[in-house]
């Protein structure tokens, strides 16, 4: 099964300070046939203007992933972490059984896009906190996975985030487990999976299929998150 989530048909919510687009029902956005994917429970895609954000609210019970596409978050949370988390970079915040946290734009003129992404854990602790920048390697690079092996970022989940780097003219294979589910989410350029052509902001689900060829066809760099998933 392949079913692509385009850009234009995500749920949108737009404040003083905040427009956001949903891939999955979210607050006040709601969609029966857009609950989630697996135990991808949200992709909202945010831009928030300067010195504006996310005042002090609570999380429990979820893996929240932070994905800054521009600009630098200022985070503070109830743990004691006072962070910084610029361009490039993933954040790996384990509300476990609760945690309060506040994340503001930390320019006052430039505003600050950011992907925010939660997965459902597969057991509940105590809170935790992890930040690393993984950098632009060709192919596909994994940043966070189940073990924290190799420098990864440890989800509590048995679920794998890759980022995927194509330059221009360059392909990469996707191997799948047909018993798992993948989500890939194009954060920039151009994306050819198969038959398929997914620009910025698109999505698609994959599900029963063993690979899948990847490929940028575009002038520019392509720039995606590709879920492995339950």
């Amino acid at each position: 099964m392949i079913e692509v989530r385009k850009s234009n048909a995500r749920g949108q919510v737009s404040f003083d300070w905040l427009d956001s687009k949903h891939s999955f029902s979210f607050g006040s956005y709601y969609d029966p046939q857009h609950m989630g994917f697996s135990v991808l429970r949200v992709i909202n895609d945010d831009t928030i203007k300067p010195s504006a954000g996310f005042g002090t609210h609570g999380h429990k019970d979820m893996e929240i992933i932070t994905f800054v596409t521009q600009g630098t978050i200022e985070h503070k949370d109830s743990m004691g972490n006072v962070k910084q988390l610029p361009k490039g970079e993933f954040q790996l915040m384990s509300a476990g059984k609760g945690i309060t946290h506040s994340e503001y734009n930390a320019s006052d003129s430039e505003q600050l896009t950011l992907l925010q992404i939660w997965i459902e854990p597969e057991s509940v602790g105590s809170p935790d906190y992890q930040q690393k920048d993984f950098g632009q390697t060709q192919g596909l690079t994994a940043v966070i996975t189940p073990t924290g092996e190799n420098g990864t970022l440890k989800i509590k989940q048995n679920a794998t985030i890759s980022h995927l780097y194509l330059a221009a003219g360059t392909d990469q294979p996707l191997i799948i487990d047909n018993k798992r589910k993948v989500y890939i989410q194009v954060v920039e350029g151009e994306l050819k999976l198969n038959e398929h052509i997914l620009t910025a902001g698109d999505g698609i689900k994959l599900s029963g299929l063993t690979e899948a060829q990847l490929k940028n066809n575009a002038p520019q760099p392509l720039e995606a998150l590709v879920f492995d998933l339950p």
